[in-house]
Parts: structure tokens; sequence; C-alpha cells
């Protein structure tokens, strides 16, 4: 699978969060060129702040293949991961990592930090980021839009 049809296919898992109001954020976990794991932003609609799209992807590959190690995989997800993810991707022994938009305030991808390949740390992801990124990007930016134009932060 080409790094664009993964990505589309983030996209639409993204669109999935926002029928329950969650920050449209998707990620789809590709092995051998097929969909292993997918999954979208749940953290409104779970009532827990660890429910990011890439969390929830990742524990579903591991339950699919049976181990923690994600070995052979790719992650496409919307939106550069923050640290928590990117720390859960190179805890995961992820190999590779397809994104869309940078995230210049969270992300630890490389934009205000880079803990997916942080030279003291025992596993390095290869990462690639601006897949679709102005897609990506108008998700988050309409869905930020409409909230505040409804009175809401």
């Amino acid at each position: 699978m080409d790094d664009t049809t993964g990505m589309r296919l983030a996209l639409d898992e993204a669109r999935q969060a926002l029928e329950h109001g969650d920050v449209p954020i998707g990620a789809v976990i590709v092995r051998e060129g097929e969909v292993i794991a997918r999954a979208h932003n749940r953290r409104e609609i779970d009532g827990d702040a660890t429910a990011h799209a890439e969390l929830l992807a990742i524990r579903a590959a591991s339950q699919q293949i049976g181990h923690w190690r994600l070995e052979g995989v790719t992650l496409y997800c919307t939106l550069e991961p923050c640290a928590m993810c990117a720390g859960a991707m190179v805890l995961a022994r992820l190999p590779r990592l397809v994104f869309g938009a940078f995230d210049p305030k969270a992300g630890a991808g490389g934009s205000i930090m880079d803990l997916l390949n942080h030279p003291r740390l025992n596993h390095r992801v290869e990462v690639v980021g601006g897949v679709l990124a102005d897609e990506a990007a108008a998700l988050i930016v309409d869905f930020f839009a409409r909230l505040r134009a409804q009175g809401q932060k």
C-alpha cells in the first residue's frame, strides 16, 4: 500500500471522530499491505485522556498479531504524534510512521521534539511527515473553528 492510500484510510477514520465530538484524528496500521488495525480519537466519548487514535490502533494491532512488538508494520496517522503516542511507538518497536499534518504545539515527531529518533532511546522510528497534510490540517482547523463559533473552547 502506498503512503497516500494509507493516509486516506486514516483520514476516513478521523472523520468518524467527528460523529461523537472528538478531535478528528485517525490512525491505521498496515502490515504486508493489509490493514490490521484502525482507530480514531475517543477521548470525549470514553472520558479517557489516553484514548488517542494512535494508542488505540497500537493496542488493536498488538492484539491482532498476538505480540507487543509491532514489527513489519506502518502506522498512518493524520497528525504528528504527541509525546505520549510517540513514546508508545518507540516502546512498541514501531518501524515506520507516516503522518499528515505537523503539530507545532505538541508534535513529538520532529516539530517541538523528536522522541521517535532520540539518540538516548533504544529504538528509532522511520518517520515520513506531511502526507496529505493540507487535508489533515483542514479537518482539525475546521473542528476547532466550529467549537469557537459555538462558544466552546
